[in-house]
């Protein structure tokens, strides 16, 4: 019996795809680029490597700040929102740049 990687189903010796999400179980060099591209896009956020990470440190920022203006009594928010929006554009600037160096490859 041959197990999915993608799933953990198990299923006949002879099948070449997974009876449950299609996933191929013997893989070729097609299949092994395809997954590993998918990788890629699953942990990309803005099209910046290890990019999952940087919409949770922002949050974790913001609320930060958010904390400690109400513990000095002091509105935040005033500063916040550009900040947001400027860190929010560099970032799908750096994105760009990034895939079109990619790509270029």
């Amino acid at each position: 019996m041959v197990y999915c990687e993608e799933c953990g189903k198990q299923n006949e010796e002879d099948a070449e795809y997974c009876s449950k999400c299609g996933n191929p179980l013997k893989e070729d060099k097609h299949h092994r680029r395809s997954r590993d591209y998918k990788r890629r896009q699953r942990e990309e956020c803005f099209g910046l490597p290890y990019g999952n990470i940087i919409v949770p440190i922002i949050i974790g920022v913001i609320l930060i700040i958010v904390g400690l203006s109400s513990v000095y009594g002091f509105n935040a928010w005033v500063y916040i929102w550009p900040a947001i929006i400027i860190i929010v554009g560099l970032l799908i600037i750096l994105g760009a740049i990034l895939r079109a160096r990619k790509s270029e490859y």
